[in-house]
């Protein structure tokens, strides 16, 4: 079950901007992204998990985020995890049972649990850098 989209607002006003210091620590991504129609470059931050060359992110959202239709119209995004900087390519949606499998131990055993998320994508890695800490 998604979080309920009525949170959205009060995510993106106060825990985001917050959350986004923690970028680059864990578990803790921020994910860049081009906005489809204003062009606008947006960073959400998220949990995600690398797994070699592959990235999986647990929708808990859903499917239908802001984020999300971006990186598909634009075929890929960068992440900055740890201290890298990766070029990811274009999102595959995974089945509730492959993004689980994909999920680190304490993550499965919660998820696995509550059904607190069931759709999923994975992203390839296409290239990675170093970070360098914007201005």
């Amino acid at each position: 079950m998604p979080a309920p989209v009525a949170l959205t607002p009060y995510v993106r006003r106060f825990v985001n901007p917050l959350t986004v210091h923690l970028a680059g620590h864990g578990w803790f991504v921020e994910l860049e992204h081009v906005g489809r129609r204003s062009g606008t470059v947006r960073r959400t931050p998220m949990f995600a998990f690398r797994h070699g060359e592959l990235v999986t992110i647990a929708l808990t959202y859903g499917p239908d985020v802001q984020w999300l239709k971006n990186v598909r119209a634009a075929g890929g995004c960068r992440m900055h995890q740890g201290r890298s900087m990766l070029a990811l390519g274009p999102p595959r949606s995974l089945t509730t049972q492959e993004g689980i499998a994909r999920m680190p131990q304490p993550i499965r055993w919660v998820l696995a649990r509550t059904g607190a998320c069931e759709d999923f994508v994975e992203l390839p890695v296409l290239g990675e850098r170093p970070f360098h800490q914007r201005a």
